[in-house]
């Protein structure tokens, strides 16, 4: 972080500062980095890309700032945006500012379990309420109706996580090529068209420290789109397994046997969204593969020293487990 270069840009095309800046590293990501700043009044949070080469379409500050702006008035917890860069020669790299908003993050077990079991199920569930107000919201009505392409979108879906994970691999795995194959043949018709967080999980959600049940803000839009709510859904039950472990340093809060299991969360989101979840197994396979390719992609920035922060070394574990929980989740592991 170029703190120099920043306190100019907010002083001048921002929105200005009352001092001095400086900045903190917030770990606990592993894709886009994340930093603290204040002037000594306000606090802000900026968002860059990680570090090294990136895949297409990958970290865009653009549309991570663009649909929480849209959002601001919407019901949904997101924090305030306040400015966009997209001028690399600024910091070196596109980059968000957003306001900081006070709260807690659970990443970790350890977190998690100082709960109580009841306020933890409280939790879980209040995220479904979350995830299913998002899903509710008219998107075209707050001015994303360009913000993506939801017909289409299983297929497309399919199809660019396996052109990630053809750009990103270190290795051969048989399971992962299984996996999409399978995808490929099994892609339903859309159950309908909504925003989608694109990476839905218990530490991608700033919780009232007195009331973790209540959620100030939903952070790391960074692959939001306009697309199948039921893809978000699967999504954000994937992370309930413990293959996901690994990516997170071997204690991920969303795998915590505390929190609802996925069938109560499933009815749950049923219930409350009124949708009908039909083939949940092809949606719980898909984000599999998602995570694998994403896992993957962390991986290898950290093979090549790219990554910044602890904990990266245990994420190449949870690829081949990622991808044999998704051929399960479809029914089995064939020989396709």
């Amino acid at each position: 972080m170029d703190i120099d270069a920043l306190q100019k840009y907010l002083g001048t095309a921002g929105p200005g500062v009352a001092g001095p800046l400086s900045a903190e590293l917030l770990h606990g990501g592993r894709s886009n980095l994340t930093y603290r700043v204040t002037d000594g009044v306000t606090i802000w949070v900026v968002r860059r890309p990680p570090l090294g080469w990136l895949t297409p379409s990958a970290h865009d500050m653009g549309r991570e700032y663009r649909v929480v702006r849209a959002l601001r008035d919407s019901g949904v917890p997101v924090a305030r945006a306040v400015a966009l860069c997209e001028d690399a020669s600024v910091l070196g790299t596109p980059f968000s500012v957003v306001e900081y908003v006070p709260g807690q993050v659970i990443r970790t077990h350890a977190e998690l379990h100082t709960l109580s079991r009841a306020m933890i199920v409280r939790c879980g569930l209040a995220l479904v309420d979350s995830l299913a107000q998002l899903h509710a919201v008219p998107y075209q009505a707050v001015g994303l109706g360009g913000f993506g392409r939801p017909e289409g979108y299983l297929g497309r879906q399919v199809g660019r996580w396996r052109d990630q994970w053809e750009r990103v691999s270190t290795r051969s795995l048989a399971d992962m090529d299984r996996l999409h194959a399978r995808l490929a043949r099994a892609v339903p018709a859309e159950s309908g068209a909504s925003i989608v967080h694109g990476d839905y999980r218990i530490d991608n959600a700033i919780l009232d420290p007195g009331d973790p049940a209540s959620i100030r803000a939903l952070v790391d839009w960074e692959m939001a789109t306009l697309g199948d709510p039921l893809a978000d859904l699967g999504l954000h039950l994937v992370y309930r397994d413990p293959a996901f472990d690994p990516v997170l340093g071997g204690s991920a809060a969303s795998t915590s046997d505390r929190l609802p299991d996925v069938r109560d969360l499933a009815e749950h989101y049923a219930r409350v969204s009124g949708r009908d979840l039909g083939p949940l197994g092809f949606y719980l396979g898909l984000g599999y593969f998602k995570i694998a390719v994403i896992a993957e992609g962390i991986h290898a920035r950290h093979l090549r020293g790219l990554t910044v922060g602890d904990g990266f070394e245990t994420v190449g574990r949870a690829v081949p487990l990622l991808a044999a929980a998704g051929l399960r989740a479809l029914g089995g592991r064939d020989k396709s």
